[in-house]
């Protein structure tokens, strides 16, 4: 009987730590549901959904990877280092022709935040999901960055927020074999994962997963083992067949695996606790190695913008702000705390856009408007997952409802003790 409530009480208390901690897949048990994991298709035959090039303009300038924006009544006019000549191919790469000459770094990625960690009908609508649609609907949608959040689980690296008694999503294998499938589906696109690391495994336990998925094939080994500013275009990657990009925090980099990168080595973040609109800003949060935004650039490091606001439960219990959503996801160039505006101010503060930008529920806004704005595209060959079911994407569960269950669980736990 004690063990039980001790039981209980361990995952109420795992409860209590906030659950912003950075992504995590899907599925809820690691089998292929059509219906929740889509086609594999990337939606060729979609609609292009994108925001038209004119919106912010982008031109080509000398310098390659600079944006020197200047803002015209909410609207972009920038002036871009991307190589953003029309492209005369008619092949698409992530969804647009104009970024097949581009490189990797020159490219604004959208990224779906805990990318596993649903808020639907297969986790009871659970307020510690970050997303409405799975990876491979944000994979079909445009979205080409996934972030993940991965625990040791009696010796299986497995998807779980915060904790596996909080939300599981299955084994890290089990996604990456949906991943590798997709990409097997989808031969001209480049996908990024990053990967928290959160209970300090072995790089090799990350590599031994890689291979039995086979997504290993797929995965891109730089020139260097650190920053540099000598990244690949998108049709070179897609020529080579190294279109997976793996950042994981925190790894020791091995020659054994040199396609799993460690993530301070390469990237830089902004701040990922932030609990209000205002709160959002460019300011280099992570590594703490490192002392400035701009000299990070300078030395090639790419810059990852964490967009994302949290509401506070009660003094220790934080989850995904779904109330402002609309707000926090917007295009709109002027409001505070919209995307549009974050990503505006950060390619004014850095002197070029972010390679990077992570939301919560990327349907919403919706997210990708903004990055194909920064990428001066209009885009291809999406399908909308906003025609997709969401229960919780339509309203039917709101945040107090929930939040408040979670409270009273809390609550019941502590009394039981």
């Amino acid at each position: 009987m004690k063990s039980s409530i001790l039981s209980t009480l361990a995952v109420a208390l795992s409860l209590t730590a906030t659950v912003y901690s950075r992504p995590s897949p899907q599925g809820q048990d690691g089998s292929w549901d059509s219906s929740q994991w889509g086609d594999g298709s990337s939606g060729n035959s979609g609609s292009g959904g994108g925001a038209s090039a004119g919106t912010w303009g982008a031109t080509t300038t000398s310098s390659e990877n600079s944006w020197a924006a200047a803002t015209s009544a909410g609207s972009y006019a920038a002036s871009t280092a991307v190589s953003a000549a029309t492209s005369t191919s008619t092949v698409a790469c992530n969804n647009s022709p104009d970024l097949c000459s581009r490189q990797y770094s020159n490219v604004t990625h959208m990224g779906a935040h805990d990318a596993a960690f649903l808020r639907d009908s297969s986790t009871d609508n659970s307020v510690a999901g970050n997303q409405y649609y799975n990876a491979t609907k944000a994979l079909n949608a445009g979205i080409r960055l996934l972030s993940l959040q991965v625990h040791n689980s009696n010796g299986t690296l497995q998807l779980c927020h915060t904790t596996c008694a909080l939300l599981d999503a299955g084994t890290l294998e089990s996604f990456l074999t949906k991943i590798k499938y997709w990409m097997d589906e989808n031969p001209n696109e480049v996908v990024t994962l990053l990967i928290v690391n959160s209970d300090d495994e072995d790089v090799a336990s990350f590599g031994e997963v890689y291979e039995s998925s086979n997504i290993s094939t797929y995965g891109y080994t730089p020139t260097t083992a650190s920053a540099s500013n000598t990244w690949p275009t998108l049709q070179t990657m897609i020529d080579d067949g190294t279109r997976l990009v793996t950042f994981i925090a925190t790894i020791t980099y091995s020659t054994t695996y040199p396609y799993l990168l460690n993530e301070w080595d390469f990237v830089f973040e902004t701040a990922y606790e932030v609990t209000t609109l205002a709160g959002l800003n460019c300011t280099l949060d992570r590594p703490t190695s490192l002392s400035d935004a701009s000299s990070a650039i300078s030395s090639g490091y790419l810059p990852l913008l964490n967009h994302f606001v949290y509401q506070s439960i009660t003094s220790s219990i934080e989850v995904p702000n779904v109330d402002i959503i609309d707000t926090t996801n917007s295009p709109n160039t002027t409001s505070i705390g919209a995307l549009g505006q974050s990503a505006y101010q950060c390619n004014s503060e850095w002197g070029t856009a972010p390679v990077f930008a992570l939301v919560d529920f990327y349907s919403e806004g919706p997210a990708i408007e903004t990055a194909d704005n920064l990428n001066g595209i209009t885009a291809e060959g999406r399908s909308d997952s906003s025609s997709a079911t969401s229960d919780a994407a339509s309203g039917i569960v709101s945040t107090g409802a929930k939040t408040g269950a979670l409270v009273a669980f809390l609550a019941a736990a502590v009394l039981i003790f």
